[in-house]
C-alpha cells in the first residue's frame, strides 16, 4: 500500500506560480510511475503530468507544456509540480497518483490505471 499526501495548493492571481508537493510513503519499493491529475468543477478528471522514477521519462498535457514542470526527489520520495504562468482555467483540485509499474505507450494518461491516489489539493487562479 502506498500513501500519497499532496500539499502546496492555494489561491493565486493570473500569471502567478505555485508548487505542489506529493509525499509517497508506506511501501518498501517505490512506485515506478507518478502522475498529477486535476478536476475542475463540473468536468472530468484529466491528466496533467507524469514522471517515471527510473529513467525519468516525463509527459505533459499539451496545455501546460512550457508552464508546468514535474520533478522528483528520489531520496525523499517526493514528486513536485511547479506551476508557472497560471491561468484561471488551471483552477481545479489537483491529485497526485502512483502506479507500481510504468505504463505502456501513452497509458500514463489513464486515471483508471493508477493504483494509488492522494486526497487532492485545491488550486484557484483568480482573474
Amino acid at each position: 500500500q502506498v500513501r500519497l499526501v499532496e500539499s502546496g495548493g492555494g489561491l493565486v492571481q493570473t500569471g502567478g506560480s505555485l508548487r505542489l508537493s506529493c509525499a509517497a510513503s508506506g511501501q518498501t519499493s517505490r512506485p515506478d510511475a507518478m502522475g498529477w491529475f486535476r478536476q475542475a468543477p463540473g468536468k472530468e478528471r484529466e491528466f496533467v503530468a507524469a514522471i517515471y522514477w527510473r529513467g525519468g521519462n516525463i509527459y505533459y498535457l499539451d496545455s501546460v507544456k512550457g508552464r508546468f514542470t514535474i520533478s522528483r526527489d528520489n531520496a525523499k520520495n517526493m514528486v513536485y509540480l511547479q506551476m508557472n504562468s497560471l491561468k484561471p482555467e488551471d483552477t481545479a483540485v489537483y491529485y497526485c497518483a502512483a502506479n507500481s509499474e510504468i505504463f505502456a505507450g501513452s497509458n500514463y494518461r489513464r486515471e483508471d490505471l493508477y493504483n494509488y491516489w492522494g486526497q487532492g489539493t485545491q488550486v484557484t487562479v483568480s482573474s
